[in-house]
């Protein structure tokens, strides 16, 4: 009998489709993770994630979805994290040295909005190694039209009951 070969977390490639939903905004929001595990061209394994809020914003349920799909990887890993949303790209690539820099205060003396998760995604983020990827909402990226009907379906658990 031949031994099973254990998984060589270096040869592995994990991609995140992550979304965020709010109906309306700010309002009831939902959150969604497609996690995929590939080894060369082959998907080994896929799982998916998502939850909600009874009241939060798009953009809180953006940077969840991101931070939830860090943190279910069980060690260090590379993965890319995928995401129709520009806030999160921008914030995580361009805009969060500044911030931490100015001790979260936005260029013009603000505090920085959603602070609180944007300090989570940082720790989050500096456990591995993450490429950020932009896509077109509601466009042409399976993935990332999965992770909004799974974002769909956290809203579902907090949006208001008919009478």
């Amino acid at each position: 009998m031949s031994e099973v070969p254990k998984l060589n977390a270096s040869s592995l490639k994990i991609v995140a489709y992550t979304d965020g939903a709010c109906a309306p905004n700010p309002g009831p929001g939902g959150w969604g993770v497609v996690l995929q595990a590939f080894r060369g061209s082959k998907m080994i394994r896929e799982s998916e994630l998502c939850g909600g809020s009874p009241q939060t914003t798009n953009n809180q349920m953006e940077l969840t979805a991101a931070i939830q799909a860090l943190e279910a990887l069980k060690r260090p890993t590379s993965i890319t994290v995928t995401t129709d949303s520009e806030y999160l790209r921008n914030g995580i690539t361009r805009w969060i040295a500044k911030w931490k820099r100015n001790g979260w205060l936005t260029a013009s003396d603000k505090s920085v909005k959603n602070r609180e998760l944007w300090q989570c995604l940082d720790a989050a983020t500096a456990k591995h190694d993450v490429e950020w990827r932009w896509v077109k909402g509601h466009a042409e990226s399976a993935g990332n039209n999965r992770a909004d009907k799974l974002a769909q379906e956290g809203i579902k658990q907090y949006a208001a009951k008919p009478i």
